[in-house]
């Protein structure tokens, strides 16, 4: 299973960015999706997640600014940032989870900052 996620980089505050992680090895059409992240010194915290049906949910500081949407064609899924705060800053990983297991990719990292 690989997870390969992109699209991290540097952002001034107010900006967008799209991140994108594309998945082999698994049914990907199956599998919940998620977008977690973790800033230095921080413990890694839940950023979003989208059902095989497309369901999504969001924790509240994201809410209203980021929308995490899939492909299944294309085995992606996205993370669609906008209004990106310094408090955004962080490695972002996307994970796979389908009945009892979890996969992870690495990591790609998001600094906000002007």
């Amino acid at each position: 299973v690989q997870l390969q996620a992109s699209g991290g980089g540097l952002v001034q505050p107010g900006g967008s960015l799209r991140l994108s992680c594309a998945a082999s090895g698994i049914i990907f059409s199956g599998a919940t999706m998620g977008w977690y992240r973790q800033a230095p010194g921080k413990h890694r915290e839940l950023v979003a997640t989208i059902t095989s049906g497309g369901d999504t949910t969001y924790d509240d500081s994201v809410k209203g600014r980021f929308t995490c949407s899939r492909d299944n064609a294309k085995n992606t899924v996205y993370l669609q940032m906008s209004s990106l705060k310094p408090e955004d800053t962080a490695t972002y990983y996307c994970s796979a989870r389908i009945v009892f297991s979890v996969y992870w990719g690495q990591g790609t990292l998001v600094t906000v900052s002007s």
